[in-house]
């Protein structure tokens, strides 16, 4: 897949839930919420593009957002990290908020819809059952056991997530039914029974130059310590110009990469490489 622009896509019912919102007084919790999803989401994306993934699209539905792509060939490490970075984010804005009522108290009723909108986020995503990050990281430290045995674990917990959010929903119902709780159990209920086999959505960064190069393509040219590693260099990377780095060991020049050689080292997935074991290769 190649490296594209970050875009935006809407769901029909996403609009329709948004109108509902107006109508029953609740936009301003709704579009907080869309504001946490795409933070969410934009994590994703960017925990992602520093092992050399790419998020090309993130589509925003009525219960939430969703990214696309395959992370099927990455690491398992990897994985972990890009699939907790989402959750990570919302924790570290609703801590945000905290820390800023802590400062200025008066802020308090300004943003505390914003900070619980943010700890829900945090709190829900973790749970281990799909699709949620949380079912999906579980499923990568199950994966020793074998596909079929993890596949089946995975389904267990998420339904037995998916009937503790329904029996809260009866449970409401003797009062105000939560009919959050209810949509939210039915979406568990669906990943238990189809989601299981899906890999979260990323796609592996590639290039094809052939076009750029016959109009013409710009080089960039980034001077860069030859012990700064291949996922740092990540950074500099982009589909506009061409990318060659320089290399300095101790004040002195050791050599030239250019970007073909640097994605043909990224292929090995050590993004902890130093730029200098290139020059070995090379």
């Amino acid at each position: 897949m190649e490296l594209k622009k970050l875009r935006l896509r809407v769901h029909p019912l996403f609009l329709l839930v948004g109108i509902l919102s107006a109508f029953t007084g609740g936009l301003l919790l709704f579009l907080i919420a869309v504001i946490a999803a795409l933070e969410h989401e934009c994590a994703h994306a960017f925990a992602a593009r520093r092992y050399g993934y790419s998020l090309d699209t993130i589509v925003l539905m009525p219960y939430g957002a969703v990214v696309s792509g395959d992370i099927s060939d990455m690491g398992k490490g990897q994985s972990i990290w890009v699939l907790a970075a989402g959750p990570l984010a919302n924790g570290v804005t609703a801590l945000f908020f905290v820390a800023l009522w802590w400062l200025f108290p008066e802020t308090y009723a300004y943003t505390d819809t914003a900070a619980y909108v943010s700890c829900s986020l945090f709190f829900v995503n973790l749970l281990p059952a799909y699709p949620l990050d949380g079912g999906r990281i579980l499923k990568l430290f199950l994966a020793p056991l074998g596909e079929k045995r993890a596949r089946i674990i995975c389904a267990a917990v998420s339904f037995l997530c998916a009937a503790g959010v329904a029996g809260y929903f009866v449970y409401s119902c003797f009062s105000a039914p939560a009919f959050t709780a209810l949509a939210f159990s039915v979406m568990l209920f669906a990943g238990a029974v189809g989601g299981i086999r899906g890999g979260a959505s990323y796609g592996r960064i590639s290039f094809s130059r052939e076009k750029s190069f016959l109009r013409g393509l710009e080089e960039k040219r980034v001077v860069l310590s030859a012990e700064r590693t291949l996922g740092y260099a990540l950074r500099y990377l982009c589909r506009e110009k061409y990318l060659v780095l320089v290399l300095y060991e101790n004040g002195e020049f050791c050599g030239e990469v250019t970007e073909g050689e640097f994605l043909a080292a990224l292929e090995n997935n050590d993004y902890s490489t130093p730029l200098s074991g290139i020059l070995l290769r090379i």
